[in-house]
């Protein structure tokens, strides 16, 4: 976000009134903003350059705030006091309007067809009969390095030149020329360069050395005459000394070329409309006619107002509060968005100044809504439904490989995306040509050309590095690599990719391949053709003839391990033989890792890896159950919603953590979706929903929710007068088993009740910790008092004893018991440390589950 640095009372004095810092803190944050430091300028120079440089500087108080970066009306004083003055209903919205010259033809800017080959673009206005102060000066200027450094993107997309029009006569004339065909005396200088002279000179200068990038390698500079061949600008590096704007200025023309036409428009705008105010026709700007090479005329500023609608049901709803239109029409009339109800229905119709640019979509516009109503006033609510985050698949199991091939004895390596040609061809024995090497167009470093295809250099560059460590060298990495894919929209797409290589002075290709048995163990792929995985004889160049295999699983490539050819294992400046294995690890999750993540994508725990198609999740059987009674009574009543609704409240799911098919039961035999009554069976319900083709593979319920119709009668039968269900041989004992059906109904849901109440088994942690003292005078007695003073709940302090450290010095060494969700290490440590007389540092020096 861009900070705007304005004096204090230079900014109270506009405002009308003093406010504390305090106070105007909150004004700041009421409008949408950040009062980020109080400073002075002695205060930044000292803090920067030292005391010394600061002793002859401003003592002025300024506050630094903090702007939106789209709020371009907000980075100068005048807009900023402008915004807050109708913010606070002090002042209207002014109107901005362009004005014909009094006297005469507008001011004219003609484009020649040269420029089409540097900035092509560019637009122009007068502020005519402004009054400058020092104050109004600074602060135009200033406006000009903001909008440079925001939205002109360090002036590559717009430059803003500013001259005095009394010293020039137009009409101007925008054109490019070579360098050595430009010269005149740019700002702040005493002689005329040339432009190549200019060039060399600013290499140097610490403010316009940043810019020169942008034509310096161009055939052709910009530069705009004025009728008499004096030269106003060189855009975007330098203005002419001999238009230079001072405080006796009264007519300033203002030009912006630029290579983008918008932002361009945008940029005069903003810098006529903050400064019109200090002309003698306050808010006027005068007209300036811009042509372009084909013959076309545009006046500019364009000031152009335009008007949005939308329904104060839409700015109710995204924002959660409840308003009236018209009081939402006074909310937006407060950020300078003129608004007013039409009368049909809740419309509102807002006017959008040529000052917000930035509002281009109606979420501006409730944006601005929800600031002026106030953030600190819009109600707290709990959302009615939540969901259970769930971790990218791939990403899961990623960090389940790492855990066991660090078990395995490998150690873990992380290696740039990015690295050189030569890593991934010439030292592998390609050609990059042969690669799908995603190439960086302008490279800083040779180590950094193109994204990685294989991860198999970096861990040979690891070991380089680690030579001497002591052997075997056991390595392994698992992350993207980036390769060309056409059939991407970027065309490009990232591969999640297992690496791993082993240095020693035998080549343990044994280990490579235990490896890679140990991994199919653990993505529980059976060792065979078919269904399982082999591997058969390959040539690669990257490998030892005859010493290099190809991996294959269910029939498909994945990957190869092998020995390393010598020649590029001397490439990487190794000595040692070494073997490598590398391979694919995305088609053991059954999909593509790039799955759009829609209602479609499986959120179950455990991704299995086989995957039901399309087809053959529809013609899964239905065995949807014959009865709506369950262990909380029947769904069909409010009664047994409410039960179910109850049980619900702190559990996503039937039973455990996943979905099963008790979930699916349960789904089935619920009539219709809950109403908004049942607010946690309503989210449980739509979240079962969307389940749409795992419902058949999902795992098996381990409880009994549902009572089968063999539990008890079906009502609508045991109510029916059908002569043909009279058993003429039945006996008195119906009238009991239905009593026991209704008793074994009610103590299950009694039991399944009980059952929902119990308390969580409570994780338990023993923690010993080292709290260190300052010194050898520090009284251990009163830290220990210090420490356990400590209380929290979950905490259950324990033991202690003091152990020497050196020179006299004794730490205490003190056990405690945690409840895991309730007291962590970190919090411990941060209270203990509070006791600064005492404790220096406090140190875990044991960690146990309980």
């Amino acid at each position: 976000m861009p900070t705007v640095g304005v004096k204090r009372d230079l900014l109270f004095k506009a405002l009308g009134r003093t406010y504390t810092d305090e106070e105007f803190d909150e004004l700041c944050f009421e409008f949408g903003l950040e009062l980020d430091e109080i400073t002075s300028e002695k205060e930044i120079i000292s803090r920067e350059q030292g005391d010394s440089k600061a002793s002859g500087a401003s003592d002025i108080i300024l506050y630094k705030i903090d702007v939106p970066a789209n709020r371009y009306d907000l980075l100068c004083l005048e807009g900023l006091v402008r915004g807050l003055q109708v913010f606070k209903n002090k002042v209207e919205a002014p109107r901005y309007r362009r004005v014909s010259p009094v006297s005469g033809a507008p001011q004219k800017l003609i484009i020649t067809k040269e420029t089409a080959a540097v900035r092509p673009h560019a637009v122009a206005a007068v502020l005519r009969n402004i009054t400058f102060t020092q104050e109004r000066y600074d602060s135009f200027i200033e406006l000009q390095e903001k909008l440079h450094q925001n939205i002109c993107r360090k002036r590559s997309l717009v430059a803003i030149g500013t001259h005095d029009l009394d010293t020039i006569s137009g009409p101007f004339t925008y054109t490019a020329k070579p360098p050595g065909d430009i010269c005149f005396k740019p700002l702040n200088q005493t002689k005329e360069y040339t432009a190549t002279q200019l060039m060399s000179l600013y290499k140097t200068d610490s403010h316009l050395r940043h810019y020169l990038h942008i034509i310096e390698d161009k055939p052709v500079y910009p530069v705009i005459y004025d009728s008499n061949g004096v030269v106003l600008s060189m855009p975007p590096i330098i203005n002419g000394e001999h238009s230079k704007i001072s405080l006796k200025t009264k007519n300033v023309f203002v030009e912006c070329t630029a290579t983008d036409v918008t932002k361009a428009k945008i940029v005069l705008d903003m810098m006529v409309t903050m400064f019109s105010v200090y002309c003698s026709q306050p808010f006027t700007v005068e007209e300036a006619e811009v042509v372009y090479p084909d013959g076309n005329t545009c006046v500019y500023p364009e000031l152009a107002y335009r008007t949005e609608k939308l329904s104060s049901e839409f700015v109710n709803r995204k924002v959660g509060i409840t308003e009236s239109t018209e009081k939402i029409a006074q909310l937006l009339t407060k950020m300078c968005l003129r608004s007013q109800v039409t009368g049909v229905g809740d419309e509102i119709e807002v006017e959008i100044p040529p000052t917000r640019s930035d509002v281009i979509h109606a979420c501006d516009i409730m944006e601005d809504a929800a600031i002026a109503y106030g953030f600190n006033n819009i109600t707290r609510t709990t959302p009615r439904t939540y969901t259970i985050a769930n971790q990218f698949p791939l990403n899961k199991l990623t960090e389940l490989l790492r855990q066991d091939l660090a078990a395995a004895g490998f150690t873990e390596a992380l290696n740039f995306a990015l690295c050189s040609e030569e890593d991934i061809a010439d030292k592998l024995g390609k050609k990059i040509s042969e690669t799908k090497a995603v190439h960086i167009s302008n490279p800083k470093t040779a180590e950094f050309q193109v994204a990685r295809t294989t991860l198999l250099p970096g861990l040979l560059k690891t070991i380089a590095a680690n030579r001497k460590m002591p052997l075997p060298l056991k390595l392994f990495e698992i992350s993207d690599v980036v390769l060309k894919d056409d059939t991407k929209d970027v065309g490009t797409r990232n591969s999640r990719r297992f690496c791993a290589v082993y240095y020693n002075k035998s080549p343990g290709f044994e280990v490579i391949h235990g490896l890679l048995d140990r991994t199919m163990q653990l993505l529980e792929v059976k060792p065979g053709r078919g269904e399982g995985y082999h591997i058969q004889a390959a040539d690669d160049s990257t490998f030892f003839p005859g010493r290099c295999a190809e991996i294959f699983v269910r029939g498909k490539s994945v990957g190869r391990l092998g020995v390393l050819h010598p020649d590029v294992i001397n490439r990487f400046e190794l000595t040692m033989p070494c073997s490598a294995l590398e391979m694919d690890i995305e088609p053991f999750l059954g999909h593509t890792a790039e799955t759009l993540l829609t209602h479609d994508v499986p959120m179950q725990e455990v991704i299995t890896h086989a995957f039901p198609t399309q087809n053959e999740s529809r013609q899964a059987p239905a065995s949807g159950p014959t009865s709506t009674r369950t262990v909380f009574g029947d769904v069909s009543t409010p009664a047994g919603l409410k039960a179910l609704n109850d049980f619900l409240a702190d559990k996503s799911y039937m039973e455990g953590f996943t979905a099963s098919q008790a979930d699916v039961l349960m789904f089935n035999i619920i009539p219709s979706a809950p109403s908004l009554t049942f607010c946690h069976l309503l989210r449980w319900y739509k979240h079962i929903q969307s389940f749409q083709r795992e419902k058949a593979i999902l795992p098996s319920a381990k409880c009994q929710f549902v009572l089968p119709a063999s539990v008890l009668p079906d009502a609508t039968n045991a109510t029916s007068d059908d002569d043909d269900d009279i058993d003429l041989f039945g006996s008195d004992d119906e009238a009991e088993t239905a009593e026991a059906a209704r008793v074994k109904e009610q103590r299950l849901a009694e039991y399944a009740a009980k059952k929902s109440k119990k308390p969580a088994l409570v994780a338990k942690s023993s923690i010993l910790l080292d709290v260190k003292p300052w010194d050898d005078e520090t009284d251990m007695a009163k830290m220990e008092e210090c420490v356990r003073s400590v209380s929290m709940d979950g905490l259950l302090w324990g033991q202690s004893k003091l152990v020497p450290v050196g020179y006299g010095i004794k730490k205490l060494q003190i056990g405690c018991v945690v409840e895991d969700d309730k007291v962590g290490t970190d919090l411990l440590e941060e209270a203990i440390t509070t006791f600064e007389d005492f404790v220096q540092s406090v140190d875990v020096a044991a960690f146990n589950k309980i």
